[in-house]
């Protein structure tokens, strides 16, 4: 059964990206995206109620494995790309409207999204090291596409910047993947089975040390470089910048957590041969520099998905330094903040698509006034702007706290550091917020009708997860971080 629930939710969206490639160009084709990716995120479900009623299950010949943690990544996963698939719907269609997308780059728009899609949930549910590399890589390749959407120069030279920087931290990746798998093959043998992590998990205890310490520090700056981290992060500012909204949606809210995921598989087996800190150490240094560098550039920022984008890379360093302090707590905060960042990042960058659209602009100055133009625009840019601030009672809320008074109680000294870089971040975004929200201006209506039922959805989620967290939920969250370590 679980075979088949899996081999369900792989080929829906190779199915969608197999019927857009051929019908993409017609009228209806956005509908058709929706219409495969609700699917996904039906069989996404489906197969989660499965793994929690049934405990961790391998599948087609145990390259796939599903478990608490990732079938969590898999449903938010399906969950985020399917209602931006439903914003994409009237963005797309406002951005062929002011004469910036063809027909023919909907079409590639349309089938490419699918494509990311089912690339990410391979990327998430494989059991195989080796397949786990290849599903990142392709979905680099897919979002090279994406972000080089619009053809201009600086979509180009974004999408150019993303590939190479992201390419070269996947090959250092596949070099980790190989030490990975020199360290197995004495215990396990030659053969497929010494890159299923199942395996290796197994056997964690009796792989050799040093090269197994190896293996993670180029794991950890190959799959770092596609989570953002500093100084592994120039890349994210172009990449959500220059690409289609929905595009910086995916990228910000979807595929930095699948990347995080693989630098967790990682960190389980890395923890399990050493018996001590190192890879939590690590996962820290880089985690906190992160929060540190990007408070700082967000200060200086100009043009608003640009300053989004540093945010990004701000909360997931702050994940990443969670995961790194280890522990029931606060992997528990890292998978709860993992949750309300996809969730409230993807709904701004929503609301900034419409701002965008209707000022003609990205630069921050000359967006002003969103509430008296389109009241809904503006609310949902400033509710999830004070969401992803962290102020109560929204869930950033929660699980920044749930993070800092751990750090406080385990590492006294990290405190003030996250405190004045989360200050500095709440002061740079909040100031140039007011304007964009609350000042005058002059701009036009939409030609379409924006779709901001995904906006407030993702928000009052936040809200809720800040406000009461459901018991299932809440155990679902705390059976992933006990097989985390």
């Amino acid at each position: 059964m679980i075979d088949l629930q899996l081999l369900a939710l792989l080929l829906i969206p190779l199915f969608g990206s197999g019927m857009l490639a051929v019908f993409g160009s017609r009228p209806w084709a956005a509908e058709l995206n929706s219409l495969m990716s609700g699917c996904t995120f039906v069989a996404s479900v489906v197969l989660a109620m499965r793994v929690i009623d049934s405990g961790p299950q391998v599948a087609f010949n145990e390259q796939f494995f599903i478990d608490q943690f990732n079938v969590f990544l898999v449903a938010l996963t399906a969950f985020v790309a399917f209602t931006t698939s439903l914003f994409s719907r009237p963005y797309m269609r406002i951005e062929q409207h002011h004469g910036k997308l063809s027909v023919s780059m909907l079409h590639l728009y349309y089938s490419m999204y699918q494509l990311f899609t089912f690339t990410m949930l391979v990327a998430l549910t494989t059991n195989n090291m080796g397949i786990l590399w290849v599903a990142m890589e392709a979905a680099t390749l897919t979002t090279v596409l994406l972000v080089s959407l619009y053809r201009t120069p600086a979509s180009l030279e974004a999408a150019w910047k993303y590939f190479i920087l992201c390419g070269v931290g996947i090959a250092l990746a596949l070099f980790g993947t190989i030490l990975l798998y020199f360290a197995a093959e004495r215990v396990l043998g030659e053969g497929g089975t010494a890159l299923l992590w199942t395996h290796l998990n197994q056997v964690k205890g009796e792989l050799e040390p040093t090269v197994l310490k190896l293996a993670f520090i180029f794991l950890l700056v190959g799959y770092g470089t596609k989570i953002g981290l500093v100084p592994l992060h120039s890349w994210l500012p172009d990449a959500h910048a220059e690409g289609p909204t929905p595009v910086s949606a995916v990228l910000s809210g979807l595929l930095l957590n699948v990347a995080l995921c693989a630098v967790m598989r990682s960190k389980v087996l890395v923890d399990g041969s050493l018996g001590t800190h190192f890879a939590g150490n690590l996962m820290m240094g880089f985690g906190l520099l992160s929060v540190v560098v990007a408070a700082l550039f967000l200060s200086r920022q100009k043009d608003i998905k640009r300053m989004f984008a540093y945010s990004s890379i701000e909360h997931m360093g702050l994940i990443t330094f969670a995961f790194g302090m280890g522990g029931p707590v606060a992997t528990f905060a890292a998978m709860l903040h993992m949750t309300v960042h996809s969730l409230t990042k993807s709904a701004i960058f929503f609301a900034v698509g419409h701002a965008v659209q209707k000022a003609g602009t990205q630069q921050m100055e000359n967006i002003r006034g969103l509430l008296q133009v389109s009241p809904t625009v503006g609310w949902g840019l400033a509710l999830g702007t004070f969401a992803i601030l962290g102020m109560p009672p929204f869930g950033v809320f929660a699980s920044e706290f749930l993070i800092i008074t751990t750090a406080m109680h385990e590492y006294p000294w990290t405190t003030p550091v996250l405190l004045i870089a989360l200050g500095i971040a709440f002061a740079s975004i909040f100031g140039k917020m007011q304007p964009i929200v609350f000042g005058e201006t002059t701009v036009k209506p939409l030609p379409h009708p924006p779709a901001l039922i995904p906006v407030f959805v993702h928000l009052l989620l936040v809200l809720m997860l800040g406000l009461y967290m459901p018991p299932y939920l809440a155990d679902w969250y705390r059976q992933a971080a006990a097989l985390l370590g």
